[in-house]
């Protein structure tokens, strides 16, 4: 058994979240559930998503739609970020290239 795989039925008990919650997150795609033995585990590396989720629920009303809207512009926002880092630094060396020609 992996060990980086928790028990939707635990989790669920612990946390004070009903359980349809997590599987129809799982039926819009936003998280997984592996099944082993028909037991329903949560992959660990999904838990900081799965806790963002569940405040935007319970915290600010947003529905599973919503919680699929904000987590894919959240997404797109964060590859923009990336993407204009990367330019950063691109324009950084190439700026300082001009400085060296300039030089001389």
């Amino acid at each position: 058994m992996e060990t980086d795989l928790i028990i939707v039925r635990e989790y669920c008990q612990k946390s004070h979240v009903d359980p349809s919650f997590i599987l129809s997150l799982e039926e819009d795609g936003l998280i997984d559930i592996r099944v082993v033995d028909g037991e329903r585990y949560l992959l660990e590396s999904q838990l900081q998503d799965l806790e963002r989720f569940i405040r935007w629920h319970e915290d600010l009303s947003v529905n599973i739609e919503g919680i699929g809207v904000i987590h894919e512009l959240m997404g797109r926002m964060h590859d923009m970020q990336r993407e204009l880092d990367r330019m950063r630094r691109e324009l950084r060396l190439y700026r300082a290239g001009l400085e060296h020609w300039e030089e001389y």
